[in-house]
């Protein structure tokens, strides 16, 4: 399905899962990792020639110290998207700490960028790329006004939440967990 918006592989995983990647081609890394953590050292087996790497926080509204994704933050991760798409790269690898919500949200951008129209498909092929994604919604929003999408951004996100949250209980208990239950669908809000 990638191939039909992108013509090259788009990998997301989450930090563990980095070793996985060596020797498979990566060209191109996209990270995001909380404000003070290490970096991985399995950086050091990718043989990518370039990387590029973004910090904050997880979060989908203000919290006392923690830092959320910031417009000017997603305007950058979009100029590197765009520099990767310009770099005709083979192999883009996006990770963050789960491989879940920034680097999903991050992915989703990718895919988007040289396909506005098709936003629909973006999350339908993000799906398929990786089947536990839950972008995280304050970077798609950031997105789709930076991106100019008039809301078709955000609305095919939450379409894309109501169908994960129909496929798999592990993803409700998930945001519930995590202080994200109002991104659900009302039904699997817990009262």
């Amino acid at each position: 399905m990638t191939m039909r918006l992108l013509p090259f592989q788009v990998s997301i995983c989450g930090v563990p899962e980095l070793p996985r990647f060596a020797g498979r081609g990566v060209s191109h890394v996209i990270g995001i990792l909380d404000p003070g953590t290490a970096r991985p050292g399995a950086y050091a087996d990718l043989s990518a020639r370039h990387h590029a790497e973004f910090r904050f926080h997880d979060i989908v509204q203000p919290e006392a110290l923690r830092l959320a994704p910031s417009r000017a933050d997603v305007e950058a991760l979009l100029q590197t998207c765009e520099s990767v798409l310009d770099a005709a790269p083979d192999h883009v690898l996006v990770h963050c700490w789960a491989g879940i919500s920034r680097s999903t949200a991050t992915a989703s951008m990718l895919l988007a960028l040289r396909n506005p129209g098709r936003e629909d498909e973006v999350f339908a092929a993000l799906s398929v790329i990786r089947p536990q994604a839950w972008p995280n919604t304050l970077m798609i929003s950031h997105a789709d006004d930076i991106l100019g999408r008039r809301g078709a951004l955000v609305s095919a996100l939450k379409a894309h939440h109501i169908r994960q949250a129909e496929r798999s209980a592990e993803l409700r208990d998930l945001m519930h967990e995590v202080g994200r239950a109002h991104e659900l669908p009302e039904q699997w809000r817990r009262k």
